[in-house]
């Protein structure tokens, strides 16, 4: 099993940047894969960034492509999510999910298929 911890929410301008980051326990962080999800007041849990295990692939919602760099470092056991350029409309809890997985290239983009999450971190994007 593991246990994600998310950091590095907070109040921003619009147009600036932060990084999310995700601490996670356990001795085989490196087999799981790991995405970001976001919760706005009012609306459904939305799929933002993932990545592999391996880090070798990485997939990105389209409203956050190019904004937004999903990053991974499995000797420290944490994930990371730059997030440049950012409007109002990303102001939102962001979640950190993991799943294990055998498949080195994998991530997922429905919510459904991670098993892990952590409690969230809330980013506020002022206009």
């Amino acid at each position: 099993q593991v246990q994600v911890v998310e950091s590095g929410g907070g109040l921003v301008q619009a147009g600036g940047s932060l990084r999310l980051s995700c601490a996670a326990s356990g001795r085989t962080f490196s087999s799981y894969a790991v995405g970001w999800f976001r919760q706005a007041p009012g609306k459904e849990r939305e799929f933002v960034a993932a990545i592999s295990r391996s880090g070798g692939n990485i997939g990105y919602a389209d409203s956050v492509k190019g904004r937004f760099t999903i990053s991974r470092d499995n000797a420290k056991k944490t994930i990371f999510l730059q997030m440049n350029s950012l409007k109002p409309e990303d102001t939102a809890v962001y979640y950190c999910a993991a799943e294990n997985t055998v498949y080195s290239s994998t991530y997922y983009r429905d919510a459904s298929e991670y098993d892990y999450w952590g409690q969230g971190t809330q980013v506020t994007v002022s206009s």
